[in-house]
């Protein structure tokens, strides 16, 4: 269940027009993969625009606008030429959220041998979070549904100088 803007303290840090776009989801009663559908865009760009953590193109603004209902102008102001993200700085860390604790607790264990197993594959670099993309799929077992996510970037060889 999403949970309204006004009632979470992570939103507070965002810029107004985020709320504006998840009022306008919660309103619309559509899912970010239905948007992702219908504007193009991968499921997890789509929930990052909304936290003002990418950028959206003018086709992306204008196609947001008409699946939610939002004025262009009005996001073309608030998201357009003048607006960069503010990466990162949303969270505490470690986190406190469950869902997001899990995500550091992964790389806190897990951290130092997925970095070994990329030098060992690919040399001595690391895996870009900018030419990267991301999926989250949903697999039903009887024992438990299982979440499944795919982190897809491009590796970037450290540079000798």
């Amino acid at each position: 269940m999403e949970t309204s803007p006004k009632a979470n303290p992570q939103f507070a840090k965002l810029p107004p027009i985020c709320q504006t776009l998840f009022e306008a989801k919660k309103k619309k009663k559509i899912s970010f993969e239905k948007i992702g559908q219908k504007i193009g865009r991968n499921e997890v760009w789509v929930a990052a625009v909304f936290y003002g953590q990418a950028k959206p193109t003018p086709e992306d603004i204008e196609k947001l606008s008409s699946v939610l209902d939002i004025p262009t102008s009005y996001m073309a102001a608030d998201l357009g030429d003048n607006f960069f993200p503010d990466r990162g700085g949303l969270m505490s860390v470690p986190p406190t959220d469950p869902t997001l604790y899990r995500f550091y607790e992964i790389i806190q264990v897990y951290g130092y041998p997925m970095k070994q197993v990329i030098h060992e594959k690919f040399g001595d670099g690391i895996m870009s979070a900018i030419d990267f993309n991301m999926n989250i799929d949903k697999v039903e077992k009887p024992e438990g549904n299982r979440v499944i996510i795919t982190l897809d970037g491009k590796f970037l060889p450290y540079k000798k100088f």
